[in-house]
């Protein structure tokens, strides 16, 4: 049996893929039915991915999970061996969506003509027409609900699509009986307005949903694809990565990245663990020492014994962490899920209560019919399924236009209820563009300054290139060397006027920079430092003014966040793993604080994934952006409570959307109840409602400014 891990000896975890899943209704159905199996402990639905995790005894293995959810009504199927393959919603609802538009656009311009008073052949033929677009548009159009509501029914159960597809199919019968007795009335372009607004709706959140899911990939996509792998007689072999093995040796050239865990057991070189654990600097490794997945080997070519390969690597396990952060914790979506137990029933309860009142009061069963599906359709969701993704759209595009990026719709409630922020220190709080120590250059002799330039200018070194780049925007001319070489994990060596100069590590120095050695002259210290973003501070101010508290947790040494520490008068944590990071928003969650993280390295992606809100830099790695909910794409850091501010206007929108669309309901369904609303008047009165929640919401078309 394929799990997930094993949450003690007694217990297992599987995941499961769920495509079917697309609403609170359906998170709640497969969590309950799920929990209610004795040998279940816990069951989880994650949004996001369309995956449901279960913890379980292991007597029931996963092919029996398969067959209990087909019977809650949702088909599934084992998670493939990587970490996440995600199931887009969008791209199954655009063609329907696109059919109920185009046609219901074309069947209300027909009906223009018959509410202008067109009768007889006239009347009839128009009718004619609208049936003959409408009824195979419905049928394609409709599919998404009809097949969810069917599903729901022969498995006796209900769900939010039973009465929206018994309200489509009823309003078309009635229109086909209208236009074989030549009646007055055909409700075809009733049908397809609601189903245009509920694919709308639909559309609209799958779109955020998706925009929050390539996260693991990314992450993953920073290991090598596979390694040159040592065999026997000392041949070498091309392995992908999924089928390394513990005991066997990679040979890692010098500027690729490693494809597993290790030790090193040839050679020695410097690696790039930035994206790992936020650490500036090159980390110098030699024979024995560990070496992790997905860092880069700077210097020169190592063999490197294979200890984790797969879904063991740390790589792999914080991508783990991220896919277990990620679930929606919308509060809204919890709303949903409490009242979409109660919709279903509430409004087939309704419409029956409504048809069985007028027969007993003398109507026909034709005109009692007419007011269930009044109804029916009068009280159908639409304004509330778009109370929330329209105002998210909206102020998504409008936190675009101020150079911050939405990522996931459902952060910006959960931006706007931080109340605590953490921040990392390279390429969040710093520029992560290391300059050279100004007052170190200014005291450098001019023939230093410019043995400095040449040996800096034939390096590609972070600190080479920008070194080089700050003396030639001084206007210093590169002095003339011979025999210039680079020495892996050194620095540069040349000839200048017979003598030996060097431009190397410090030997001695807790800090970073590098040393300039002029012959047998002491060597020069030049010291780096990366400077604080725009507005840093200022920005660090507004967030106190917002009523939300900052620190740094980052994965540089300590002499590093110290520093920024200093200059920001934030309290600091360093060193911090990806794991501490995680820890570290855990407590502040368990004290009831809602935490913001802002970090842009592969190293935050668990910590961004799992605060109550996070962002990240344009700078930041792939991981880092794919991970967080906001990217804004400045050097200053006053996005951050530019951001905060557009949610919270956003949050006070939704509420007022909610108000309209209940407000709506409690004037509405009294009226079609007593027989005042036709089923067209009421699919423009649900399609009036769900105009008033998109007018409010364009309000917010400046909430970022």
């Amino acid at each position: 049996m394929t799990a997930a891990g094993a949450l003690s000896t007694a217990l297992e975890t599987s995941v499961l893929a769920v495509p079917g899943a697309h609403c609170a209704g359906c998170m709640s159905k497969i969590e309950r039915g799920l929990a209610a199996l004795p040998q279940v402990t816990a069951a989880r639905v994650n949004l996001t991915s369309r995956m449901v995790t279960v913890v379980h005894d292991p007597v029931l293995d996963e092919g029996q999970i398969v067959t209990e959810l087909a019977k809650i009504g949702f088909e599934s199927r084992r998670r493939p061996r990587d970490v996440a393959k995600p199931f887009s919603a969008v791209k199954p609802l655009l063609g329907p969506l696109a059919v109920a538009g185009f046609a219901g656009m074309n069947v209300m311009l027909l009906s223009v003509s018959v509410w202008s008073g067109a009768e007889g052949s006239t009347r009839d033929l128009f009718h004619w027409i609208s049936a003959a677009i409408a009824l195979p548009a419905v049928a394609y159009a409709g599919q998404p609900f009809f097949r969810s509501a069917w599903g729901a029914l022969k498995r006796g159960t209900t769900n939010m699509d039973v009465p929206i597809s018994i309200g489509v199919i009823i309003a078309c019968c009635l229109s086909i009986y209208e236009v074989f007795t030549h009646g007055r009335h055909a409700w075809f372009d009733g049908a397809l307005m609601l189903l245009t607004f509920l694919l709308a709706g639909r559309v609209l959140d799958a779109m955020m949903r998706d925009r929050a899911r390539a996260g693991v990939d990314a992450l993953l996509g920073q290991a090598a694809q596979g390694a040159l792998v040592l065999g026997k007689g000392g041949a070498l072999e091309w392995i992908a990565a999924e089928a390394l093995e513990p005991g066997m040796v990679m040979r890692v050239a010098a500027g690729e990245r490693l494809a597993a865990d290790g030790a090193i057991v040839t050679g020695a070189s410097r690696f790039d663990q930035s994206l790992l654990t936020g650490e500036t600097r090159a980390i110098a490794r030699g024979l024995g020492e560990q070496v992790l997945a997905g860092t880069l080997n700077l210097d020169a070519p190592v063999d490197v014994a294979v200890s984790h390969a797969g879904q063991d690597t740390t790589l792999a396990e914080i991508a783990r962490l991220m896919e277990a952060s990620s679930q929606n914790r919308s509060r809204y979506v919890r709303i949903a899920d409490r009242a979409s137990r109660l919709y279903a029933p509430a409004v087939h309860a309704l419409a029956a209560l409504s048809v069985a009142g007028w027969l007993v009061a003398g109507a026909s069963v034709y005109e009692a019919l007419v007011i269930g599906v009044a109804v029916l359709i009068i009280t159908c969701p639409c304004a509330l399924g778009l109370a929330v993704p329209v105002a998210q759209v909206v102020a998504s595009g409008s936190l675009l236009r101020a150079g911050i990026m939405v990522k996931d719709g459902s952060a910006i409630e959960r931006l706007a209820g931080v109340d605590r922020a953490l921040l990392d220190k390279t390429g969040t709080l710093t520029l992560g563009r290391p300059v050279p120590d100004m007052a170190a250059l200014d005291a450098l002799p001019a023939d230093a300054a410019a043995v400095a330039l040449a040996l800096a200018s034939n390096s590609r070194h972070p600190l080479s290139r920008a070194l080089a780049g700050e003396l030639m925007h001084r206007g210093v001319i590169p002095a003339d060397l011979d025999g210039v070489i680079e020495l892996p994990g050194t620095g540069m060596r040349a000839l200048w006027q017979g003598r030996r100069v060097e431009l190397r590590r410090p030997e001695r120095s807790s800090s970073m920079g590098v040393a300039l050695a002029i012959d047998s002259e002491p060597a020069r210290l030049i010291p780096f430092a990366d400077r604080l973003r725009d507005n840093a501070c200022e920005a660090l101010q507004d967030l106190t003014r917002l009523g939300i508290p900052a620190s740094i947790i980052s994965g540089d040494n300590a002499d590093a966040v110290a520093q920024v520490a200093r200059e920001t008068g934030l309290t600091g944590q360093a060193a911090a793993s990806p794991a501490d990071k995680q820890e570290a928003i855990a407590r502040l969650q368990g004290a009831g604080r809602k935490v913001l993280m802002v970090g842009d390295g592969l190293n935050d992606g668990p910590a961004l994934a799992a605060a109550d809100a996070s962002i990240a830099p344009g700078s930041a790695s792939d991981v880092g952006m794919q991970a967080a909910d906001f990217v804004f794409v400045q050097d200053s850091l006053a996005s951050v409570p530019r951001a905060i501010r557009a949610s919270r206007r956003t949050m006070a929108v939704v509420k007022q959307n909610f108000v309209l669309a209940i407000g709506y309901n409690v004037l509405a369904v009294p009226l079609a109840v007593a027989g005042y609303v036709t089923p067209l008047v009421a699919a423009l009165c649900m399609s009036l409602s769900s105009l008033i929640v998109v007018a409010n919401s364009l309000r917010l078309v400046r909430a970022a400014r």
